[in-house]
């Protein structure tokens, strides 16, 4: 399996790597909610900006969107969904159903931002390390009250480390199943639960696991968190962020 669909941390020292994970942590933020205002133009040159970050911190780009298969085809599901429900000018009709040439741009557009959300998130996770991640998590809760921000942080960290798990298990039950002869299946229902329950199954067993061996530890919320060592390439970050986001917006 490639780790880097898992979203493990993948050491190294470039640009996004010494940044501090508070920054990136709200950066994603301010980029995914600025995001939804882009037009086309803006989201063509935000993905260029990404494949030189990839590029830049020793990541394959093209091997990324090559692992991200399963979420390109929900993005055409989402990409068919708003094809037929926007009004505009009917291009094909069948059934009741009119696919619209507005419908067509407006779904291309609003997948591609998914898309975009989404390299934006596996950039991040692959080069903060969870234990950053979650430390940054409760930076920015710990001012909020009534939110435990240590035990939000160590469940962001948990579901981060749990991913390659689960990943992996979905391979192994897939490599399974069709060393039993699943590919002759043909209904798709009977293949997601085939896959599906099986998963849950053994995630929720990996997570028990998990707790027992916690609490076998004496494991306890007030730990001493890493410190933050801010590399000092946060401001210049922070004010191209900035400036890209409004340029969502604006233009």
């Amino acid at each position: 399996m490639n780790k880097l669909i898992s979203l493990t941390y993948i050491e190294g020292n470039s640009f996004l790597h010494l940044i501090d994970a508070r920054c990136k942590f709200f950066v994603i933020c301010l980029i995914s909610i600025c995001m939804l205002c882009a037009n086309l133009f803006m989201s063509l040159l935000y993905l260029g900006i990404l494949i030189i970050l990839f590029k830049t911190s020793g990541l394959n780009f093209f091997d990324i969107v090559n692992n991200m298969k399963y979420f390109i085809i929900l993005l055409f599901f989402v990409f068919a969904a708003r094809s037929m429900t926007t009004p505009g000018n009917t291009i094909v009709s069948f059934f009741n159903i009119s696919i619209t040439k507005q419908g067509l741009s407006v779904g291309f557009l609003v997948a591609f931002k998914f898309f975009l959300i989404m390299l934006t998130g596996i950039i991040v996770a692959l080069t903060t390390k969870s234990s950053s991640v979650k430390s940054a998590a409760q930076w920015f809760l710990k001012p909020i009250p009534f939110i435990p921000e240590k035990r939000v942080g160590i469940m962001i960290s948990l579901a981060l480390k749990f991913m390659p798990l689960i990943l992996k298990q979905a391979n192994e039950i897939s490599y399974a199943g069709k060393a039993r002869c699943s590919d002759l299946e043909k209904n798709p229902i009977k293949k997601i639960i085939g896959l599906v329950f099986p998963l849950l199954k053994k995630s929720f067993l990996s997570a028990d696991n998990l707790a027992f061996a916690m609490e076998a530890r004496c494991y306890d919320d007030d730990r001493t968190d890493p410190e933050f060592k801010p590399s000092g390439k946060e401001l210049p970050f922070l004010a191209g962020s900035f400036i890209l986001s409004l340029s969502f917006v604006w233009f």
